[in-house]
């Protein structure tokens, strides 16, 4: 199915459970963080995990991105059908079978590898090698998420190694760090994204110093990006959230609930008691990556629910989601069959729960298959 026949438009309001996206606060979004990117004087490159859409992906595109991230390779692939031509997987490539359909799309598009250790450096060399291709890559630094990346103090030997493979042209590094600052959680972002910045920048210099010529220090997320971009020496961010935002980046100051476009609509389908709502969503519907009461965020259960201040989507269940109604709450007393508008936790992994998604303009619905929904390998 292409992209355009996924689409349909219609003035009823969907099925509930089902995730709707304001086009208004989406574009706004887009242009913003568009403008960050400008006036830093830096690339932007959006991280297309949150939408999975490549149509959405063209709006960035079309704002001023100059490609996109994505983290696998069957997502680059969905995008590449549809016509997005400069891509990064920013996720290290080790198996046979991926490693040979990113080689294969790279002689199609402008297209970045991942990498973070010699081994998944070699096995991507000789596979490129075997094709008669040469393979662009960058490197990943763990800058203290601890995730994947070669540690900060190994990147010289490894990057020289790496920009000695015949096959492999080493052009950047990267990293992704998130909203940490010294190993730990922080709602420091100002100081965060500066030091990412610098750590990168630092790293960069380097590296050019030992004769490896880095061109690309890439960096950022939704709640770093606007402050590593102002490093010298920084070349790229990479957000991803700020296209649809979601309660967590509110809580964490990057933006207001009033500019999160992305919203689970439900249907309340039983009040068992005064205090208790039952909604027809629950973990197949809401993400529970982003867990309430932990650190820093110590966000009070799994989304924000609109018109119900001192409501609580407290538990899930695989199929409902159980609300703990305060004192005003139970004044407004939602009824069975009342529909409510919930802000998740965290949209990116919630639209991956979703086949489809809706775009409103306030009276018209959108109906969007979520082409690259599930694509994990």
């Amino acid at each position: 199915m292409t992209e355009a026949a996924s689409q349909s438009i219609v003035k009823t309001q969907p099925e509930t459970p089902c995730i709707i996206i304001d086009k208004a606060i989406m574009e706004r979004n887009i242009r913003n963080m568009a403008e960050v990117a400008r006036n830093n004087q830096v690339q932007l490159r959006p991280h297309a995990k949150t939408h999975k859409l490549p149509w959405v992906a063209h709006q960035q595109l079309q704002a001023g991105a100059v490609g996109i991230t994505v983290a696998k390779v069957s997502e680059a692939e969905v995008m590449v059908e549809h016509g997005v031509t400069n891509i990064f997987i920013a996720y290290p490539l080790v198996t046979k079978d991926k490693i040979e359909r990113a080689i294969r799309l790279s002689k199609q598009i402008t297209l970045i590898a991942a990498v973070d250790s010699l081994e998944g450096a070699e096995r991507m060399n000789e596979a490129a090698g075997r094709s008669g291709h040469k393979l662009q890559v960058r490197l990943e630094i763990d800058t203290g998420l601890r995730r994947t990346g070669v540690l900060y103090d190994q990147a010289p030997e490894l990057a020289t190694r790496i920009h000695s493979l015949e096959h492999l042209h080493l052009t950047g590094i990267y990293t992704f760090r998130g909203a940490i600052y010294k190993q730990k959680p922080t709602l420091d972002l100002q100081i965060a994204g500066e030091d990412e910045g610098q750590i990168m920048a630092d790293l960069a210099e380097r590296l050019r110093a030992s004769g490896i010529p880095i061109l690309d220090v890439s960096v950022g997320s939704t709640p770093t990006g606007m402050y590593a971009a102002a490093v010298k020496g920084v070349t790229e961010i990479r957000p991803g959230t700020y296209v649809y935002q979601d309660r967590m980046q509110a809580q964490l100051g990057v933006c207001s609930l009033d500019d999160c476009a992305g919203s689970v609509w439900v249907t309340v389908v039983s009040r068992p008691s005064a205090d208790l709502a039952v909604i027809d969503g629950g973990s197949k519907t809401f993400a529970t990556d982003v867990q309430p009461n932990t650190q820093p965020l110590m966000l009070q259960g799994f989304g924000h629910i609109e018109g119900l201040d001192d409501a609580v989507l407290e538990r899930l269940s695989e199929e409902h989601g159980m609300l703990r109604l305060g004192p005003s709450s139970q004044h407004v007393n939602p009824q069975i069959g009342s529909r409510l508008r919930i802000i998740p936790n965290h949209i990116c992994s919630t639209v991956n729960l979703h086949n489809k998604v809706f775009f409103t303009n306030g009276t018209e619905f959108e109906e969007m298959a979520v082409l690259g929904r599930g694509m994990l390998e």
